[in-house]
This record gives structure tokens, sequence and C-alpha cells, in this order.
């Protein structure tokens, strides 16, 4: 970290979509960072790329595996800087003491909480399918009942800064919120007004469970047919956090016995391939991805709760402030560290 201030800082941004280039051009106001914009993920094939830059700017469908780790040291590459809070696509322990890692750690809490919700409600209501009907001129109701969401019970995996916001909204539904977290806010607990417990309880009691938590050893897959077996008849699940924490086939099985009445995904485990692109003209050779668009029951989005213009303009500033930081102030903002497990703060 020996680069002055007047030094060009070279930033290979990869996966660049128009929206990323407008804001960062936005938040971008040194002239002495200059970012070159690929439209490629970054990938083996493409890591090549990075020849000649400092940083690499990243999402979370690039892939940073060992083999393209190699490349970007070869290149000289320092730093590697993700635009997400999440960072499963990076091999950690390939880069340890290798390259650095920073990432934003919160941009939004308010965009996915509410993302959540709204899945929440679009499916209770039938919004979706109601949209459709009457573009058809069908004004029937059949079909279409829902639920009252006052007194009902959901239950909240993960209260971070996101589960906390989703607590709020709820509450304010007058809803019956239980949670689980590593490491309970019992102060939080207490001034919201809900009850921390394990997830045993909340399979058995919620009518709705929405995940926030972030992707790790532990949570891979913590939606799986047991889990399911656990909980109500009919329940609903959202997922804005990482396609990883469900077995997808276990959630398809799940749906095609009532077991879970609704899905609404925001994430898949398999998204990669398809997320963020344009596949209208082509066939869905996913098999699990197809079964889960065939639900009516079921609402998928393209990895959109980050997609809020206050959202984007964070990522992007935080961003811009975290490769600054290292190269400018001599200071890790924002570091993921694989050696302790977490991040600096």
């Amino acid at each position: 970290m020996n680069t002055t201030a007047s030094t060009t800082i070279k930033i290979a941004f990869f996966d660049a979509k128009p929206y990323d280039i407008e804001s960062f051009g936005k938040a971008l106001q040194d002239p002495n960072f200059k970012i070159t914009f690929y439209k490629n993920h970054l990938t083996p094939e493409t890591a090549s790329l990075t020849q000649g830059f400092q940083v690499v700017c990243v999402f979370v469908n690039d892939v940073v595996n060992r083999e393209v780790i190699d490349t970007l040291e070869r290149n000289g590459v320092v730093l590697v800087a993700i635009r997400a809070t999440g960072y499963n696509n990076i091999d950690m322990e390939a880069i340890f003491n290798r390259i650095h890692v920073v990432r934003v750690p919160s941009y939004s809490p308010h965009a996915i909480a509410e993302l959540a919700v709204a899945l929440m409600l679009t499916l209770n209501r039938n919004i979706h399918r109601a949209y459709y009907r009457i573009r058809d001129n069908n004004f029937t109701l059949t079909g279409l009942l829902g639920f009252d969401m006052f007194n009902k019970t959901v239950g909240i995996v993960g209260v971070g800064k996101i589960g906390k916001v989703i607590i709020n909204i709820l509450k304010g539904f007058g809803m019956r919120v239980l949670a689980y977290d590593l490491f309970p806010d019992k102060g939080y607990e207490e001034t919201a007004g809900f009850a921390y417990t394990d997830l045993d309880r909340i399979y058995r009691e919620s009518d709705i469970i929405s995940l926030h938590c972030p992707l790790t050893k532990e949570t891979y897959h913590m939606i799986d047919e047991a889990s399911i077996a656990k909980m109500k008849q009919g329940v609903m699940i959202i997922n804005t956090s990482r396609g990883m924490i469900i077995d997808t086939k276990a959630l398809v099985a799940g749906l095609r016995n009532g077991k879970i009445g609704f899905a609404g995904l925001d994430v898949y485990e398999e998204e990669s391939e398809y997320f963020f692109e344009d596949f209208s003209n082509k066939i869905i050779t996913d098999d699990l991805l197809a079964r889960l668009l065939s639900f009516n029951n079921v609402i998928v989005t393209s990895h959109q709760g980050f997609f809020t213009q206050e959202a984007l303009l964070n990522i992007a500033t935080i961003t811009i402030e975290n490769i600054r930081d290292f190269f400018v102030k001599q200071k890790l903002s924002n570091e993921v560290c694989y050696k302790c497990n977490a991040h600096t703060p």
C-alpha cells in the first residue's frame, strides 16, 4: 500500500450493467481513479483482462477461485473490492495473505427488508395472479383468497440490520415475531417487542419464515427436508439472503405436497447462470428453476433486493471509499478477514 494520492488507481470492473456505470459515475469524483468497465463476468477465462490493474471490482456472480486468484496476483492486482455484502463467491483460503478483499457491509437494509415484505404481501393476496387475470378481462375472485397478516406469527432467521428493519415493519402489521440469531441483541428484543428463540420453535410455530442470514457452512441448506418437515402446513418461505441456504429439491418437494404454501425467492442456489441476464429468447435448461417457475404460488425475482436508487449509490460510494482508504489513507476499511472468519469493522 505504497501508492500515493497522485498515482492513478486503475480498477477493472466486471459484470458491469448500465445502472452500475451510472451509479459509480456519480460516486467517483477523483480524477486519480480510473475505472474500466467490462460486461463480462470475472472467470478463469477473463481474468487475463486484469493485466495492468491494481484493483478488481466484482459482484456476486463473478468467480474468484484459486485459478483466478493466481492470475490476479501475477497481474499485479492487490485489492479485490466486492460491491456486495456477501463474499461466498471468493475462495478466502486461497486469497489469504496474497490479495486483500473489501466489501460493502451495509448499503440499505431497508431495500432488502421492503422487498421481502413485498414478496409476502404479493404471495398472500395473489397480486401477481390478479394482475394477469384482470388484463385478460377476468374480474373473478375465485382462487385469490388471502389471510390477514395481523396476529400471524413470522419467524425471522438472522437479526442483523436487515432483520431489524423487517421486524419493525412486521410489528407495524401487528404480527407476532419470533427470531433466531447467533448473537441476540437483547436490548433490541426488549424495545421492539419480539422473542428470540431456537430454530425448531420458529419452524414449528411460524406462518411465515423470512431468511436474513449469511451463507456459511452452518447455514448451507438450512432449509432442507428435515427442517421443512417441522414446519406448519402451508407455511410461507421468503429468501432474500443467499440461494444456497435453501435445498431447492426439498423446497420443490414441499411445494408439490402442499407442506409449503408459498415461496418468495429473490435468490436461487444456481442463480449465477441466469440472474441479471436476458434469457427471454432461450430455454431454461435448469430443471429445478423451471419447476419453481411453474408454480403459481411461487415468485422468483432476479436478486433485485439491492436494486433501489439509494442502495446503488450507497454501494458505489462505499466501494470507492474502501478503495480510497486502501491506497490513499493506507488503511483497510471493511476488509474481509479469512483468518478470523469474519470482517474488520
